[in-house]
């Protein structure tokens, strides 16, 4: 399990927050850089502001292990550094009971799955009974409770039953939005370009241009000259026209001057 602000981790293991006597937890300070010089401090019913190695725990630089667990240990636990910047805290608890609720110290993300696990010292599996805001859930007969899609609704204090072995402490659990992303900014079109066609695409004009010419002209030259040839014959028919009425007028006028004689 990860504690985490913008500055630095705080690693708890295993992920639990209730623990028996006798149990061993490890609890880790990481930041980015490494060079906060990050401390492990804890509060409870009898110390307040202790740093781990000096009064509780072993220590070694910015971890700490609590091995065995009693019940003084409980108590809220967070890191903090030189320049008193602390990360969030967690709460843990060490009851003297035998049954203890397994659920996440840190806020679920909605949308994720919860799983709540009820133990005893005397053996696992048990059916158990859980427990939200005082009102029951449901049995479940081998211990363990999931709640596959968490929303703000779940966020509350729970807490489990064996029979004839014991009910364990509360323990709230939070529930936390899943953060934002901003979308990404459309992106914008090169702005269109006013520079001339490629040389390839003029080549392409040209080539279709002389190829229209190539078709056209065939018909364009042969009309040209059938229409000449008509001109041409009919400014000659006209032209011949007259000489040949007056010859035949001159014949018709020489028959009659033979045949009068």
């Amino acid at each position: 399990m990860s504690c985490t602000t913008n500055q630095v981790t705080l690693n708890l293991s295993p992920n639990r927050s209730q623990f028996f006597r006798g149990d061993s937890v490890s609890l880790s300070c990481e930041d980015e850089d490494s060079s906060a010089g990050w401390t492990l401090r804890r509060n409870t019913t009898r110390e307040t502001r202790r740093v781990c190695g000096l009064d509780w725990g072993k220590g070694s630089g910015s971890s700490c292990t609590i091995d065995p667990l009693i019940q003084w240990d409980s108590g809220v636990y967070w890191c903090e550094s030189s320049q008193a910047a602390a990360s969030q805290s967690i709460n843990l608890t060490v009851p003297g009971g035998s049954v203890i609720l397994q659920s996440p110290v840190l806020p679920v993300m909605e949308g994720d799955p919860l799983t709540l696990s009820c133990r005893s010292k005397h053996g696992s599996r048990l059916p158990a009974a859980f427990y939200k805001d005082g009102s029951l859930m449901g049995t479940e007969p081998g211990g363990h409770m999931t709640i596959l899609h968490v929303s703000r609704s779940d966020e509350g204090l729970y807490r489990c039953n064996i029979s004839s072995h014991g009910e364990s402490p509360s323990s709230w659990i939070s529930v936390t939005g899943k953060p934002t992303t901003s979308a990404p900014p459309p992106s914008s079109a090169p702005p269109p370009s006013s520079a001339p066609p490629p040389v390839s695409s003029s080549l392409r004009l040209v080539f279709r241009l002389l190829c229209h010419l190539l078709v056209f002209c065939p018909y364009f030259i042969s009309t040209v000259l059938m229409v000449s040839l008509y001109r041409h014959r009919a400014t000659v028919s006209m032209a011949t026209a007259p000489p040949l009425h007056a010859e035949r007028g001159l014949a018709d006028d020489l028959g009659a001057i033979q045949h009068h004689f």
